[in-house]
């Protein structure tokens, strides 16, 4: 829209002192331009999806992830990571069913896909500490998913578009399937900067209400930031806006006044179940550029999209979020529908270099893991660390 509102201006003052019936087809051409905005903007405001839609979309993104890094198959670590992300989302007002997944790959992320999928990579793990620390990084990426973050992005970039092809998405397969690749991409990318400081903000607080030291996700996150500071190129969860240093220092702000009184760090039950050893940034192994994988379009129906779509990819890429993101709880927590193995996504290249942290090597197997909780396994969990149920 940019551009056309150029040209208009430039015919505008090309018409200066021109007969009235000039200004006459300019300013319908105005008021036609402005007609084709209204539309647009009103179809993106209401575009959007239901819990159960959500739900289905979410499966689909969570198996595209999983596609591309491999779950690590240990029902233990799953339903330990399981236990500590229910305690939180018990804590919730959402009732989604939470689902918490383990990925195999020594890249250091988390991702929060919609309809209560979250991942966290054995990198991540590797590196924390306790399970206060744990906790402040599932805090943070539930709150994506409560303040449904990927569908607001998604309505922000796209929602014209799908609102126009949304005839009732649980009954359309390939809608589904096309919904879940873009916000498949949005995930991975991270989410805009005023959705990651809400994340950080109510998502170290979430912690803390559930009993877990609030300075849990700020002593991670600041432990990350000191090994990846001779770093050239910004890795991973470091490849955003705000700086870093703004958000330690939001956090810091924010733990300073608060009230919860909790004090649970449990790094002993959390060395217990935890016992990956981190890797350096420079050795992590990352897939080697030019292989075919989850954003190749030539490699799915993305590579049939006709000219609008690829005019939307051009907006979307300009207006692009950086990487920021480590984005009935009685019921099973497993990572969705088993899905088969595709190639992973080559690295980023360019002027950053290689993202080591998005682009690590995954592992072969993408299954989903499921595992059960009860509720007397919950009580028994929080009762034992200490915790408020």
């Amino acid at each position: 829209m940019k551009s056309i509102r150029i040209k208009i201006l430039v015919l505008a003052a090309s018409l200066m002192g021109f007969a009235p019936v000039a200004h006459a087809q300019l300013k319908g051409v105005l008021g036609g331009l402005k007609k084709v905005e209204d539309v647009k903007d009103k179809t993106e405001k209401n575009f959007d999806v239901t819990p159960e839609e959500e739900a289905q979309i979410g499966a689909q993104v969570s198996a595209n992830v999983r596609q591309k890094y491999g779950v690590v198959q240990d029902p233990e670590i799953h339903k330990y990571v399981a236990l500590v992300g229910t305690t939180l989302a018990h804590r919730t007002e959402s009732t989604v069913t939470w689902h918490f997944i383990v990925l195999d790959t020594d890249g250091v992320n988390a991702f929060a896909a919609p309809g209560g999928y979250i991942h966290i990579t054995r990198g991540a793990l590797s590196l924390l500490k306790n399970e206060s620390e744990l906790a402040g990084v599932l805090g943070h990426e539930l709150i994506h998913v409560t303040k449904r973050h990927a569908i607001n992005s998604l309505r922000a970039t796209k929602g014209s578009q799908f609102a126009q092809q949304k005839t009732g998405v649980k009954d359309d397969p390939a809608l589904i399937q096309r919904m879940a690749d873009e916000l498949t991409k949005i995930v991975l990318a991270g989410y805009g900067r005023d959705q990651e400081l809400e994340s950080d903000s109510q998502g170290f607080a979430l912690a803390a209400k559930a009993g877990y030291d609030p300075a849990g996700l700020r002593k991670f996150l600041g432990a990350l930031n000191d090994r990846n500071k001779d770093s050239q190129a910004k890795q991973g969860l470091f490849a955003s806006h705000p700086e870093m240093q703004e958000r330690l220092d939001k956090l810091d702000a924010a733990i300073t006044k608060d009230k919860s009184g909790s004090t649970a760090v449990l790094a002993e039950r959390f060395g217990m179940r935890v016992k990956y050893a981190a890797v350096d940034l420079g050795k992590i192994a990352v897939v080697a550029d030019g292989t075919k994988g989850l954003t190749d379009d030539s490699s799915s129906d993305n590579s049939k999209k006709d000219d609008a779509d690829k005019k939307d990819d051009k907006k979307s890429d300009d207006k692009k979020p950086s990487r920021f993101s480590l984005g009935g709880l009685k019921n099973a927590t497993s990572g969705g529908n088993d899905s088969k193995q595709s190639a992973s996504v080559s690295g980023s290249g360019g002027s950053r270099g290689v993202d080591r942290e998005l682009n690590a090597k995954g592992g072969s197997n993408p299954a989903a893991v499921a595992v059960m909780i009860t509720d007397a396994e919950l009580a028994a969990f929080i009762r034992e660390g200490n915790l408020h149920g």
